[in-house]
């Protein structure tokens, strides 16, 4: 018996365009929403933990993130300075606040130091951006979870 074919009985596919475009939108919403506060940290410092560190409750209207090294060297936008040499870049970082029509006042200096950095580094910094008219201070520690009582 020969079996006939019908005509028409092709695969039947569903259209997957609108499936992938809706893939692609989501992925551009969480590229939008993603946290970009990360985005002024240096994986070569490593944050002492504390169990009273957290998280700031607001955003900081305008901040400058300086990193301390363990050699006691200062990473400002990227570049390795001597914290000694620091003060004509906070010079040009002031200039550049008050040519953006923004008060120094409402300028945050993010410090993040290095587990292994000593006291007397992160003393100095901050005595360079007093002298540098920098009064707002914020020092990052990584949150100590405790699992437990």
């Amino acid at each position: 018996m020969k079996i006939q074919k019908k005509k028409g009985s092709g695969v039947h596919e569903g259209d997957l365009t609108p499936m992938i475009d809706m893939t692609f939108q989501l992925i551009a919403f969480f590229m939008v929403l993603i946290n970009l506060s990360d985005a002024e940290q240096n994986q070569a410092i490593k944050l002492p933990e504390s169990t009273l560190a957290k998280p700031p409750e607001q955003p900081f209207e305008y901040s400058i993130t300086i990193h301390v090294t363990d050699d006691g060297n200062a990473i400002l936008n990227g570049q390795e300075i001597p914290i000694s040499q620091l003060g004509p870049y906070l010079n040009s970082e002031k200039t550049a606040i008050v040519s953006t029509n923004k008060s120094i006042a409402d300028t945050t200096v993010i410090i993040r130091g290095d587990v292994r950095a000593k006291t007397g580094h992160i003393q100095e910094l901050i005595k360079i951006c007093q002298d540098n008219s920098f009064e707002v201070f914020a020092l990052r520690a990584k949150e100590k979870v405790r699992y437990g009582k």
